[in-house]
């Protein structure tokens, strides 16, 4: 047992750096600005958090924060991330072989976009990489169990999904996969703001058609294992 609660202990602190280093990063690519935005990562029955209010480059190995799935914390003093409820209902309503970690951010040009539409107008393939379009969840206030309702019904059948007047949401299956989802969904947001903002003109959109066939030619994307 003791060996087991040593495992445990070593690969929470492994998951913690690499969530302090994803939070950083957030910074270092300008998707957010100050303590803004908030990660965690799921390691068994705990979810890791970055702290509310805390700068990630005051982050250190001893301020590990982690809560169940109840939201219980069970590790650590800080106060987690006001963004609590957003990231357990992931967790708690999502395959959790798929969803190990999320990635929240109030990426500029994504959340410019959630004021703007319900859906982000498919201006490109990698509209698939997220499920299809990404939806804009009706804006509630941040921290509250009506915005976890409203991101869940926006994620139905998709991987990330804008917050109105807000910023994102995306989840995947490790934290590489959850940021840059993060980075695919402001990359095409600031796509479409570009395009859109050509006078007189009107950006093309992919058809229900072409997307599908795009969904089906990614599911064998990349190298094989």
């Amino acid at each position: 047992m003791a060996e087991e609660s040593r495992g445990v202990r070593e690969q929470e602190s492994r998951a913690w750096d690499a969530l302090v280093a994803t939070a950083r990063r957030t910074v270092a690519d300008g998707l957010v600005v100050g303590t803004s935005g908030n990660v965690s990562v799921r390691v068994g029955d705990t979810v890791l958090v970055t702290p509310s209010g805390v700068p990630y480059d005051r982050l250190t190995p001893h301020d590990v924060t982690g809560v169940d799935l109840t939201g219980r914390q069970v590790l650590g003093s800080l106060v987690p991330t006001s963004e609590l409820p957003m990231h357990l209902a992931v967790y708690r309503t999502t395959d959790a072989a798929a969803v190990r970690a999320v990635v929240h951010t109030h990426a500029v040009h994504a959340t410019a976009v959630s004021t703007l539409v319900t859906e982000l107008p498919a201006v490109h393939y990698m509209t698939c990489a997220l499920g299809g379009p990404v939806r804009v969840a009706p804006y509630a206030t941040y921290g509250t169990e009506e915005l976890a309702e409203n991101m869940l019904r926006a994620l139905v059948d998709r991987s990330g999904c804008l917050l109105q007047n807000h910023g994102t949401i995306t989840y995947g299956a490790t934290l590489d996969q959850a940021y840059d989802r993060t980075a695919q969904l402001e990359w095409m947001c600031r796509l479409w703001l570009t395009a859109s903002s050509v006078p007189g003109l009107t950006p093309s959109l992919l058809t229900p058609e072409q997307l599908a066939a795009v969904g089906e030619k990614l599911r064998g994307y990349g190298q094989r294992k």
